[in-house]
Parts: structure tokens; C-alpha cells; sequence
């Protein structure tokens, strides 16, 4: 390869050479079609540094390279992205469903400035029944599905599985509690009280009832509550004919329930059962797309998503891309309905069929049903791509005021504001959250567990220097440079001039003294609107009281001291859990909790005879032999 390189004008790296300079352009990427043949694959695009520019797949690479060979007729963005490429590189693959599967891993992986990509990729959550269970409880879940039980979903957010669970609750009366604390129950909880729950662990309803009432709920979550109602509704009539009023007034108000639960979810379509309907619009550069979950004949709530548009990437690329990456690591539907024609729509429907391992049919309908479920889709996208927008040129004005207001040698793109919470020196943990021009940039929170056991108790400067020291250390070994993103344009410091000092001395043994940063104080009598601003080597100030400027670093400074209190939080509660098991090797959270189940206490099992560990469901031999040698070194 190096003697070809050579041949054709590239160095040793593989980058075009003219009389020793880099070259870039389309002239570079005309020398690689000499190397290619008609197989399928992924292609990559780099510019000077090395660094990529753009993934793109290919069903013939050749035919698709020598598009970008042209000088001319290309788009704007295309254009700016051949003229920077310096470099290609390529791999085959055997199939085109394999080369869109290492696009879009490839995507997610390097980040290329060119590609669109998905920035928000969690999982959804589900309902969980555990039918092995004499008295079955419904509960929300999220991650793998390993309980013996049945699941539905995916619900689009936390919020659209809480609110179905409520409507379970109000009309099948189904318990949410956990399996220990039902077995521990001698009278009824407040979940009873309020009519939430049929209190089936003090015998109030016997396991019959309480089973066909499970089914019921299980066949409302399949779509079936016709049969449900028509059920109750003969119910209630033959409670009333015995003269049983309370029980009949119960039965009613569970069908008044089950008629607003149908109301409220509002998209309820009759001949779509199972799909995910997509709604994407686009404006200023921007995209948003909503995704609607439609299971069982039901809506099971939606959410927007706002993918990076690879800079101005069209709408059908953008869209395609979206789906690609957005079903990854999801279970697609067997529909999914779309708002736009994409080009590789076959490529698409094989690769998730694939997944599925049943047949998934991509469609963009134009009239019926399916078209008005896309429209409404559109509409949800378009009104909430406007809010973005309009909240973004309200960031972007609160960002030039900061600037100004402290003489910032430029306007902030990455804010990262510092703030330590501990209780008299104990659980100490630090906080940093980042702000930018779309606001709260959540993937780059971070918590710092303070590890410096010489510093004194509720030494906050000590606790300061050491979550600076590592933020920095690590940013300037990975990117000494500052190429990437990750380097903040500012430092807010939630504390006075003791805390900037700190800070400023951390800066400059990192050798990163040209970051401003700014500490925040409370003021007079700690009133908000009275806070006091710190800068190396300047005099104290404070803004005006009505300044925007103001309330906006009081919302930073709050978000930084939410975050950091509830990290402290939770390492306290994993504290007052800890238990000499979590020290044993191989003892994960599944094998304590059978050993504390079995024993009653972690002194019981530190007192254990070795038979006696090897009884416990789920410890095998070797580990009971593990626990026991722990617990017995002296022996």
C-alpha cells in the first residue's frame, strides 16, 4: 500500500501530497476511484488533520466516490465537505444491510461533522406484569427484560407509562408495591385508602377476583376494552339488582375511569394497531422529529427529537439517517409510518425486518388514517421546532449579554458551572453541569466522588481544587490541542473570591490560564438578586436587579447546586444501605439480596456455616466458599 501511495502522490498516512503540501478537493478523491470496485460498503472523508468529516455507505462504491469526484454540481454543504477532504478511507462489506449497519456505528462512534446524528438515544420505558405471581403486581421497568412476566410498551417518556399506570391503578385496583413489602404488609396502605388498590396482602380480595382483575388490565394494555366495559357494565347491574350499592358505585366509578382513560389519550386510531407514526419539519437549519407510539390501537405517548443536521443536510437524509440510527438498539414495530420519501427506504425496511425477525413495512401514506396520523405528527414537530427556536435566540441573547456584562473575550458556546455539596465533610461529591447556546447540554454533567481523605472535613477550596484538577487533567491529556468541543469558553464557580483563587492556582499549574472564569457569591444578607462576582485580579461587583443577565446565572448556579445535592443524596442512601457484602468479590445487588433474604441480616451471613451458605437459592459452591472464607480468614 505505502509504494502505491507513493505512486499515486499520498505520503505514508494515506494523504495527498502536491510538491509536499496537503492537498484537498475533488481531485484527491478522483486518485481513490482507481482503487475501487463495485462492492458494497462504508466510505470515510477526512480533512488535513485526520480528523472525519463524513460516513456515508454505498451499494456501489465506486459509482458513489465518483459522484464526489465532480468539480461541479454539487450543493453548498457538499461542496464545503469535498473541499476539505484530504483523505478517504474504506471498508467493504457483503452485503448493503452490513454497510448501513457500520454507518450508522460508525456515526455514533466518531461524530463526523457532516453526518446527522441522533443526540438523544436513551431507552423507553415499559409496564411490567409479573404474572408468576400469585397476586400480580403492574409496575413501570427499563432495561433488559428479565423478569418472569409479561412487558408492554415502549410508552415515548417515564411520564406516559406513570400515567397508565395511574388509570390501572384507579380501574383494575392493581398493587405497585414490591414483592418483599407485600409479604411484610398486616394492614392495608394508603394506596388502599384511596381506592388505588384492592389490598390483596391483607385478604381483602381473594386470588380469583384479584387474577381475573390482572387479565382484565392485561387486555385493556393489548387494545381490548370493549370487552372490559361490557364486562363491568353487567357487573354493576347484577351488584345493584342484590342490592350490593357500594360495590355498584365502586364498578361505576372504575367504567367512568376506563372512559376517560380512552378520552385523554386522545389518538386512538381504529386501523393502525401496532406503529411508530414519524413527523419530521425543518426550518433555519434546524430539524425536529416527533415519533409517536401507537400500540394496541392506542397512543402510548410521543417525543421530539432534535438530530444534528450535519450541516444543512437535506430533509430526506436527515430523516433516513434519524431512522437508521434511532432503531439501533430498539425493537422496531411492524409499521412504521413516515412524513417523507428517504432513498434507501428498501435498504431500511430489510435491515429492521432483519431485526425483528418478522417482516416491518415502511410507509408514507397520503391519504386515510395513516395520512392523518403522519399530519398530526407534523404539526407536533413544526409547533415544537418553533418553541426551539424561539428559546434558542433567547439563549443566544442571554449569552452575548454574559459576555458583555464581564467583559468576555468572546460569546460562551460551553459553559461549565461547579458547585460541591456534603453534609459536615461526609459523602462529599462535585458537580459540574454545561450550558450552551440550545441550553442544558445533559450528556456532559458529570459527578467527582471526592477521594482526598487528608483534606479537612468540609474543606470546600480542598473539594474545588480536586474536581478542577481532575476535570482538566483529563481534558488536557485527551485533547491537548483543543479540538474537540469539550473545552469550555467559561468557568462559573458557585462560591466568592476564596474559591476562584483555588481555582484560578488549579488553571494555572494545568497550563490552561486563558479560560475566564467567575465566581458567584451570595450577597447581602444571601438574598437572590444581591449575589456578588469574583474575577481573577478584579474588584467584586454586582449586576443590576432586574438584569436578564442576572436571573440567568442565578438559574446556572441553581442547576449546578441541584445536581450536585442530588449526587450527595445518592451516595449518602447507598451509604446507609452498605453492608459488609458488598465487599465480598462476586457479590453483585441479585446475590445480596438473596442472602439477606435468606438470613434476615449481613451479621447472620457473616455468621453462616458453610452448609448453610450453599442452601441459598442462586450460590453456588464455589462462591458460598467464597462468603465463607471472607467472613472466616482467621479460621
Amino acid at each position: 500500500m505505502s509504494d502505491f501511495n507513493q505512486d499515486m502522490g499520498f505520503d505514508e498516512a494515506g494523504v495527498a501530497l502536491v510538491d509536499g503540501e496537503v492537498e484537498t478537493g475533488h481531485l484527491v478523491i478522483q486518485r481513490y476511484l482507481k482503487l475501487l470496485d463495485s462492492s458494497p460498503g462504508v466510505y470515510r472523508m477526512l480533512d488535513a488533520r485526520g480528523e472525519v468529516l463524513y460516513v456515508g455507505k454505498a451499494r456501489n462504491l465506486k459509482n458513489r466516490v465518483s459522484n464526489y469526484a465532480r468539480p461541479t454540481g454539487h450543493s453548498a454543504r457538499i461542496g464545503r465537505m469535498i473541499s476539505a477532504t484530504a483523505q478517504m478511507m474504506f471498508l467493504t462489506t457483503e452485503t448493503e444491510t452490513e454497510a448501513l449497519l457500520l454507518e450508522q456505528n460508525l456515526i455514533k462512534q466518531l461524530k463526523p461533522r457532516y453526518n446527522v446524528l441522533l443526540r438523544d438515544d436513551k431507552s423507553f420505558p415499559n409496564i411490567y406484569v409479573s404474572t408468576d405471581h400469585d397476586y400480580p403486581m403492574a409496575v413501570k421497568h427499563r432495561g433488559a427484560k428479565k423478569g418472569h412476566g409479561q412487558y408492554f410498551g415502549p410508552f415515548a417518556s417515564a411520564g406516559a407509562v406513570n400515567r397508565t399506570l395511574h388509570h390501572l391503578q384507579r380501574v383494575f385496583l392493581l398493587r405497585n408495591c414490591t414483592d418483599s413489602m407485600f409479604e411484610s404488609r398486616t394492614r392495608p396502605c394508603l394506596q388502599y385508602q384511596i381506592k388505588r388498590c384492592s389490598g390483596p396482602c391483607v385478604g381483602r380480595i381473594s386470588q380469583e377476583e384479584y387474577r381475573a382483575t390482572v387479565n382484565d388490565a392485561i387486555s385493556f394494555l393489548k387494545g381490548k376494552t370493549t370487552g372490559i366495559q361490557e364486562a363491568l357494565a353487567k357487573q354493576m347491574t347484577a351488584a345493584a339488582e342484590a342490592m350490593e350499592y357500594e360495590k355498584a358505585a365502586a364498578i361505576r366509578d372504575r367504567i367512568h375511569a376506563l372512559t376517560q382513560v380512552q378520552t385523554v389519550q386522545g389518538v386512538n386510531p381504529a386501523g393502525v394497531s401496532e406503529a411508530d407514526i414519524i413527523g419530521m419539519h425543518t426550518d433555519s437549519g434546524q430539524a425536529c422529529i416527533q415519533v409517536f407510539f401507537i400500540r394496541a390501537n392506542q397512543n402510548w405517548g410521543n417525543r421530539a427529537y432534535y438530530p444534528r443536521t450535519g450541516s444543512g443536510a437535506e430533509p430526506q437524509e436527515i430523516l433516513e439517517s434519524f431512522i437508521a440510527q434511532f432503531y439501533g438498539n430498539k425493537f422496531p414495530p411492524k409499521m412504521i409510518l413516515l412524513s417523507h420519501e428517504i432513498e434507501n427506504l428498501d435498504l431500511l425496511q430489510d435491515a429492521l425486518s432483519t431485526q425483528r425477525d418478522n417482516k416491518v413495512e415502511i410507509l408514507i401514506p397520503q391519504r386515510g388514517e395513516k395520512r392523518a396520523l403522519v399530519e398530526a405528527a407534523e404539526r407536533n414537530a413544526r409547533e415544537a421546532l418553533a418553541m426551539k427556536l424561539s428559546e434558542t435566540a433567547t439563549q443566544a441573547k442571554l449569552l452575548e449579554g454574559l459576555a458583555k456584562a464581564f467583559d468576555l473575550p468572546k460569546t460562551p458556546q460551553r459553559i461549565e458551572i461547579y458547585d460541591n455539596s456534603h453534609i459536615s465533610g461526609t459523602n462529599a461529591v462535585g458537580g459540574m453541569v454545561v450550558a450552551g447556546p440550545e441550553g442544558w447540554m445533559k450528556s456532559a454533567y458529570r459527578k467527582f466522588n471526592i477521594k482526598d481523605e487528608t483534606l479537612t472535613p468540609g474543606d470546600d477550596f480542598g473539594m474545588m481544587k480536586e474536581v478542577l484538577t481532575r476535570r482538566f487533567a483529563r481534558l488536557v491529556k485527551e485533547d491537548p490541542e483543543r479540538k474537540s468541543d469539550n473545552w469550555p469558553d467559561l468557568l462559573l464557580i458557585d462560591g466568592g473570591a476564596g474559591q476562584v483563587s483555588a481555582v484560578q492556582e488549579i488553571m494555572e499549574q494545568m497550563g490552561v490560564e486563558d479560560i475566564p472564569m467567575i465566581g458567584v457569591a451570595k450577597g447581602e444578607d444571601r438574598d437572590r438578586g444581591k449575589e456578588e462576582f469574583y474575577r481573577p485580579g478584579q474588584r467584586p461587583f454586582a449586576l443590576p436587579y432586574r438584569d436578564p443577565v442576572l436571573y440567568f446565572i442565578q438559574r446556572l448556579r441553581d442547576e449546578a447546586h441541584r445536581w450536585a445535592i442530588g449526587a450527595h443524596r445518592q451516595k449518602r442512601a447507598k451509604a446507609v444501605g452498605a453492608t459488609p457484602l458488598d465487599d465480598v468479590p462476586g457479590i453483585g445487588p441479585l446475590r445480596k439480596r438473596m442472602l439477606l433474604q435468606h438470613f434476615g441480616s449481613a451479621k447472620a451471613v457473616s455468621r453462616a456455616g458453610l452448609a448453610d451458605l450453599k442452601a441459598v437459592e442462586g450460590i453456588s459452591d464455589t462462591m458460598a466458599e467464597t462468603i465463607y472464607g471472607f467472613f472466616h480468614t482467621d479460621t
